[in-house]
Parts: structure tokens; sequence; C-alpha cells
């Protein structure tokens, strides 16, 4: 092919970028072509990215917001695109820009995705009484991964960050590529053989397409996790990322980060209960001083521990208003009023009637007369 320019020509890179883009669009226009479409994401603008590919190539796909409404896309599925090839200069590559986004039929990786789980749920292999329980207090902890992926990475980070005393053994292991089933079975064998024994296993990796995930959808290594006699957390891919291994792990975490942070939740909300007793209980202690402490403060103030007499001299004002109080009421004060008390002889009684002759006593204040009624 002839060039339209000088090759001695040293361009920059922005200035081939839009030679390729011109290139393209004006060799091919509108295209249609089919494929499957996988890695699929929807961007906060309304814009719609995946790929579309078939058993040997790829390419990446843009429907934006204006082509997309109405449009409902999945992974695994078949469809026929109308657009055109551009070039997206920025990351220097091709891409095909949608205009409309037909329908044929679910792509062969989805069909074989759903063909196994309903096999294997039928077998009983993903039932919810089959799940072995999660411990509260792990210590030894599996992890079955690529030693360089953003998986380990992202659990020792949080492993480490919220928890510690803890075990961490990694069972290397592919996970993606045509190794990559038989190396993570082989590695969660590996983790339920060890002595002493491991507490969790977590299985997973970083996110990406459904090609991507594919070796957590293979039969060999759902049994192998559903078989396991330890304790298996599933952490394929992002959160809206599903594989089979989900179904089958005794949990299923959305990223290996949340995996990481579930494991440790338990001892970690222990020490978080216990930090929060041990502060309400020094509230308590601390209110219940402080009250204590100003009873004896008040007590210690008052005027009767300064001076404990003044509890007797109340007593003896009290006594001494009793006292007067019985006075006024005694009959001898009556006497000195300038009364007197009359009383028969015979028997003492107070007189109120008399009859002629009887004796009778009369009681002044000073001196008590004897007379005789006439």
């Amino acid at each position: 092919m002839n060039l339209p320019f000088d090759p001695e020509k040293i361009f920059s890179v922005s200035e081939i970028s839009q030679i390729i883009k011109e290139m393209l669009e004006g060799v091919f226009g509108d295209i249609k072509i089919e494929g499957e479409i996988s890695n699929l994401k929807t961007a906060s603008s309304g814009h719609i990215y995946f790929d579309l590919k078939d058993e040997n190539a790829l390419i990446s796909v843009v429907l934006f917001r204006g082509y997309a409404r109405g449009v409902k896309l999945e992974e695994g599925l078949k469809v026929q695109i109308d657009g055109e090839i551009s070039c997206y200069i920025k990351q220097g590559r091709y891409q095909i820009i949608a205009h409309s986004v037909q329908t044929q039929s679910k792509g062969n990786l989805y069909l074989e995705f759903e063909k196994l789980k309903e096999k294997l749920t039928k077998e009983g292999l993903f039932d919810e009484d089959k799940k072995l329980p999660l411990p509260k207090f792990p210590k030894r902890i599996g992890v079955a991964t690529s030693p360089t992926g953003a998986a380990i990475r992202d659990i020792l980070s949080v492993l480490n960050r919220r928890a510690t005393g803890l075990e961490i053994i990694i069972a290397p292991c592919a996970v993606q590529g045509e190794q990559a089933k038989q190396e993570i079975v082989q590695a969660i064998k590996n983790l339920n053989n060890l002595k002493p024994k491991i507490d969790v296993i977590l299985v997973g990796r970083g996110g990406g397409s459904m090609e991507d995930l594919w070796a957590f959808n293979e039969e060999i290594v759902v049994r192998a996790v559903a078989a396991s006699k330890i304790p298996v957390i599933s952490c394929v891919g992002h959160e809206v990322d599903f594989t089979l291994t989900d179904f089958a792990a005794s949990l299923r975490a959305p990223t290996p980060s949340a995996a990481a942070e579930l494991v440790v939740e338990t001892s970690s909300s222990l020490i978080e209960r216990v930090n929060q007793l041990n502060k309400n209980l020094l509230q308590t202690i601390t209110i219940k001083y402080e009250r204590l402490f100003g009873r004896l403060k008040m007590a210690v103030e008052n005027k009767i521990f300064k001076n404990p007499s003044i509890i007797f001299n109340q007593k003896e004002q009290r006594l001494d208003i009793a006292q007067n109080r019985l006075k006024d009421l005694s009959p001898f004060n009556v006497l000195k009023r300038g009364y007197s008390i009359v009383r028969r002889k015979s028997d003492n009684k107070v007189v109120k009637s008399s009859l002629k002759g009887e004796r009778l006593k009369i009681q002044s204040s000073q001196d008590i007369y004897e007379v005789e009624t006439i």
C-alpha cells in the first residue's frame, strides 16, 4: 500500500493515530457485524461498552446513550450490530461505534453455563444444607488464586489491616487459560490436606470477561469446591460477575476484598463489641462514682458533720415543745387561773351535782378544803 506522505517524516503519536482513524473510516464506512457479547459494562453516562467476539477474535464496541435507549443486553448474547469502524485515538485502538443492536440468540458460552448449572442443580450440588458453616474465629486461612494477580494483593491488604495473628497460606494457581481448571482443583486439594487444618479457603480472582472467568465455571472446579471438607468462600470477579463456583461454595463474596472482610468480620465485630462494652462499663462506673462522690461531698459539707450537737439540740427542742403542750392541757394549769375541782370525799370522784349533807373536797391551785352541802 502506497502511503500518501513522506516515509521519512517523524510523526507524533496523535498524528499517526489520526491517520489510522481516517483510513479505517474511509475504507469501511457503515458495516454489519455479528458475534457474542462479552465483558459488558454500562457507564454512569448511559453509554454501553462491550466486546464482540467469535471463536478466534474480539473487537471493542461502544453503543452511545442516544442509541442505547430501550436496548437490553447481557453477557453471552449473540447479536448483529449495524455501525461503523473507528479508532479511539486516546487509547490507540480500533472499535465499532454501534448504531443498532439486534438480538439473535444466546451465545455458546452462556448456553453451556446454563446447561451445566441445571445439571449440577438437579444433582443437589448447590443445596444449602450441604454447605459447610464458616468458622467464627478463623486463624489459618487458605487462598487459592494467582500469586501475581490483583486479587491476592487485595486479600492480603484487607486481612493485614483488619486482623492480627492470622496465618495465611497461599496455594498458587493459574486463574485463566487452559491449565487453570486443573491448577485450581489441585490448589483446593492441597489446602484440604494441610496439617494443621485450614479453617477457611478463599477461591477466586479479579474481574474480567466471561471468557476470563470461565475456569470457575468448569465442572471439575465446581465439584472440587463442593467436595471441600473445609468451608470455601468464592470470590470471583466483580460484584456483577457470577460463576458456578459461587453456587457451590459455602458463601459467595462479590469481590476478593469483600471475601477477606467476611473472613475477619466475626472476630473484628467481636473486638468492636468488647470495646463498646468496655466503654459502656467505664461510663457506668464513672457516673456511679460521680453520684456517690457528690452525695459524700454533700454529707461532709453538712453542718451536722461539723457540729453533731445540732441533732441533740433539735431533739431537745422538740421535747420542750411537747412538754409545754402537755402543761397547757394539764388541769393544774386551769386551777392556777382561779378555778377549782370538787370531789366527793367518799369516792374522790369529780362532782357535777351533789345531795344535801354530802361531804365534799374542794381543790384550788394552793389548798384543799372539806365542806358539807346544805
